[in-house]
């Protein structure tokens, strides 16, 4: 044997992909009990997170005044876009794990095991995040109470540490767990409970900022708001004043603003990928998958755009409160009991946020165990089919990093993780259309099956079709004249296309960035150093 054949053994290892080719829907450990209206309900409930109840006042006031609904309509065109990508796969290859199984399928093991831990990371930490949140908010209802006590008896004097160890989090992520590993049909409906209570909570606030609130909010002078500066500065003359609140109108700080909000709104739509694990829990995952997806994506858009738009009509945008915009708009309008209303709704949004944190966990770790990549033990389905150890797993881990760490730097972490994933997906996609191998057998219980084969039956290839797939050697004329049909040539064009798209994107990355310290001398290389 060559002396190059244990590094070659081991690099065919780290590129090698998952073959799924000829496997059947119905081989699965876990159980096939969810439908479509469970999926939107865990995508809803999931991506409809706390986040309505704060994100609005944040972005309005800082960066898209009333225009914050164009904000949010970008932002839902960028994540419907990276919805269907994951809805593609949903389709195509309709198994547990999400984004790790689509890198797996198309671009090896390496990429994949990568994929694969940066999701646990990121669903760990916002598992941990959001149930540190929802004890922040309940101490808020009780008067900081709770956080009063452990302040005093349990403070953790620690960098990098929380300042007093959280029980009640730790609590809910064990409580959540156990209700998880019970079964997941349990877990969709108490899912459905929660996001009925909290959409019921955000059509009040829609029709509530309807009511009581005012066109003209929409349309301040920029003479309006230099006097108001003025008055706020105390400058002693209105002459040579700069408003502080943009121009006014209804973008007060020009479309730039409204872009840069929409920037920040991208990730209010973060959450919509859980739907991508319950491939082997859905009755008909190849139907239900993509409905699910791009039907809550939707519906979240809807809650966005009328929950700004009422804030910004009920209260001037430069007035809002940026830690809590709608308690402080229903008290401008006269409405100070709703605030109680609004308390229970975000509540109910940590609630299924937390849930929809914690579901998609287990069957990362279940998949990623299954293929040989982590511990075999994770693997192991109850007899309710729930992947129990991997969900008692995720939740021990989750309730440590909640009950001792600070969780700020980390959560700031987790956009770059969301990224990449969206990245390599949307990557993947565009190898997996062109892959020839990739195909699945349709469930023996799918009412379209009988329709899809007799479409199959009828749809005739062409004979030219026939004789490129047949060729596996290259050609000009199946360069400028591909198959509509994928082939291996076709396979090995995208493949290399889309690496040198990667490589392109990277080495500009690195020009834009670090590139603009390096260009001017010695001062740009002290610079770099302090990065």
């Amino acid at each position: 044997m060559l002396p190059c054949g244990p590094a070659l053994s081991f690099v065919r290892c780290l590129v090698r992909k998952k073959n799924v080719s000829g496997e059947s829907l119905e081989d699965s450990k876990l159980c096939r009990c969810l439908s479509t209206v469970d999926l939107i309900a865990l995508g809803v409930g999931s991506t409809l997170g706390a986040g309505v109840y704060v994100l609005a006042g944040e972005v309005a006031k800082s960066n898209s005044g009333p225009s914050i609904v164009v904000s949010f309509l970008i932002a839902a065109l960028a994540s419907v876009m990276a919805g269907l990508c994951y809805a593609e796969f949903g389709a195509r290859v309709p198994k547990t794990g999400s984004a790790y199984l689509y890198t797996y399928v198309t671009v090896g093991e390496l990429w994949a095991f990568i994929t694969g831990w940066n999701l646990i990371l990121s669903y760990v930490i916002g598992t941990s995040s959001v149930a540190r949140a929802w004890s922040g908010t309940f101490d808020e209802l009780l008067g900081k109470q709770i956080g009063h006590f452990f302040r005093n008896y349990f403070k953790m004097n620690y960098s990098g540490l929380a300042e007093y160890p959280d029980f009640f989090a730790v609590f809910l992520i064990l409580l959540l767990s156990g209700l998880l590993s019970f079964g997941v049909k349990e877990s969709a409906w108490v899912n459905k409970i929660f996001t009925a209570i909290n959409i019921l909570v955000l059509l009040f606030v829609m029709i509530s900022g309807f009511v009581k609130g005012d066109a003209d909010n929409w349309k301040i002078s920029e003479e309006y708001l230099i006097n108001l500066t003025a008055v706020t500065e105390n400058c002693s003359s209105y002459e040579n004043v700069t408003s502080i609140y943009g121009s006014g109108g209804f973008m007060p700080y020009g479309f730039t603003g409204t872009l840069a909000g929409a920037a920040t709104c991208f990730y209010a739509f973060v959450g919509f990928d859980c739907i991508a694990t319950t491939g082997e829990e859905v009755k008909n995952p190849q139907k239900a998958i993509p409905i699910g997806i791009v039907v809550s994506l939707l519906v979240c858009f809807m809650a966005y755009f009328g929950v700004s738009a009422a804030l910004t009509l009920m209260m001037p945008y430069y007035l809002l409160d940026e830690k809590s915009p709608l308690p402080v708009a229903f008290e401008y309008v006269g409405w100070g009991p709703a605030k109680y209303v609004v308390a229970v709704g975000s509540l109910c949004a940590l609630s299924t946020s937390l849930l929809g944190s914690m579901f998609p966990l287990p069957r990362i770790l279940f998949a990623m165990a299954r293929d040989g990549l982590l511990f075999s033990f994770l693997a192991k389905v109850s007899k309710r089919q729930a992947p129990v150890s991997a969900t008692l797993t995720a939740g021990v881990i989750s309730a440590i990093m909640a009950f001792l760490f600070d969780l700020k730097a980390l959560v700031d972490m987790m956009s770059i993780g969301t990224l990449l994933a969206y990245s390599l997906v949307a990557t993947c996609v565009l190898i997996l259309r062109y892959q020839p191998s990739l195909t699945y057998e349709q469930p023996k219980y799918s009412p379209e099956k009988a329709a899809l084969a007799a479409s199959e039956r009828e749809s005739a290839v062409s004979e030219s079709q026939i004789n490129m797939i047949q060729e596996n050697h290259f050609s000009l004329q199946a360069l400028i004249n591909p198959s509509s049909l994928p082939t291996e040539q076709t396979a090995t064009t995208v493949n290399f296309l889309v690496g040198l798209l990667g490589s392109t994107i990277a080495i500009f990355a690195i020009i834009q960035y670090p590139g603009k310290y390096l260009l001017d001398g010695t001062i740009k290389w002290r610079h770099l150093d302090q990065i």
